[in-house]
């Protein structure tokens, strides 16, 4: 039996399922997800490790046009630059809508010169299947791209044969990482993600890219984990709707945290959060590094 072996990015423009599509193929929960375009602000790696071989899934930041902030740019890059080191692209689109965005994914996997699968997500919003071919075959003349596969990350429909056709488009070679490790990043990073989704699920209208959550305090002891995050906005207001009247917003906030990161970490968890205020945070490259925006 070949074994094969590579990376794999997972690319498309904001909102389109990249999260909850390495989710479902690793099965079981590493990226965070909301319905807020930007949810997933960095590059998250995935393995995925069967008999026959090892697939390494990137999943990026949506690629996009809208805002010209620090952090838009930031979040641009990341997920660009992930192109320049992957053997495959699975470019992510939404069964309902082509945009202008979609096009720049496309572009842009076309620049890399990457052999690239098209995946068409949210099939089970389309009420009629037979409407689903003339959909396909209009992406696939619009892309250029022969393998297209239609899934929907959300309740698991092709996604078995998605992984298998990502597999054999994988170069022939021995595993990147031991056969039980699922990840490369660390658990405070899983910590703060978990946190953040919590803020952004919770706040989606009144302050959806405005916040975001550095670990303090990440003490593993027998049977409980103490973990302490700092919520930084960047205005007063902001501060206001988080803490909300007698601190009651930021109670219930941390109860459903805890609850998420019980579940991820296997283990009882205390958590304090606090929310301080950091002008335009977003806007400013020196304060996006040091809260662990960087490439």
């Amino acid at each position: 039996m070949k074994h094969r072996a590579g990376h794999v990015a997972l690319v498309g423009r904001p909102n389109v399922g990249k999260s909850t599509l390495l989710n479902r193929l690793l099965g079981q929960k590493l990226a965070i997800t909301s319905h807020k375009p930007q949810t997933t602000r960095h590059s998250i790696l995935g393995i995925s490790t069967q008999d026959d071989g090892q697939i390494v899934y990137i999943d990026t930041p949506g690629i996009h046009q809208r805002g010209n902030k620090a952090m838009n740019r930031y979040l641009n890059r990341t997920a660009t630059s992930t192109l320049s080191g992957v053997d495959l692209a699975v470019f992510i689109v939404d069964s309902k809508y082509w945009t202008d965005e979609d096009e720049m994914v496309l572009q842009r996997i076309g620049n890399c010169g990457l052999p690239a699968i098209l995946v068409v997500n949210k099939i089970d919003t389309v009420q009629r299947r037979e409407e689903l071919l003339p959909i396909l075959a209009k992406l696939t003349e619009r892309t250029g791209l022969t393998t297209v596969i239609p899934v929907s990350a959300r309740t698991g429909d092709n996604c078995d044969q998605l992984q298998q056709a990502i597999l054999e488009l994988l170069p022939e070679g021995e595993r990147f990482y031991p056969e039980d490790q699922i990840t490369d990043r660390p658990e405070r990073f899983f910590a703060a993600e978990l946190i953040r989704e919590q803020i952004t699920r919770r706040y989606h209208k009144e302050l959806p890219y405005s916040a975001t959550v550095e670990i303090e305090e990440f003490d593993v002891q027998p049977h409980i984990y103490r973990i302490g995050a700092v919520i930084w906005v960047e205005r007063d207001n902001q501060k206001g709707i988080l803490v909300g009247k007698g601190g009651l917003a930021l109670k219930e906030t941390a109860t459903e945290a805890r609850k998420q990161l019980e579940i991820f970490f296997q283990t009882k968890v205390y958590l304090r959060l606090w929310v301080k205020v950091k002008k335009s945070w977003s806007a400013d490259q020196a304060s996006l590094s040091r809260l662990g925006y960087s490439e």
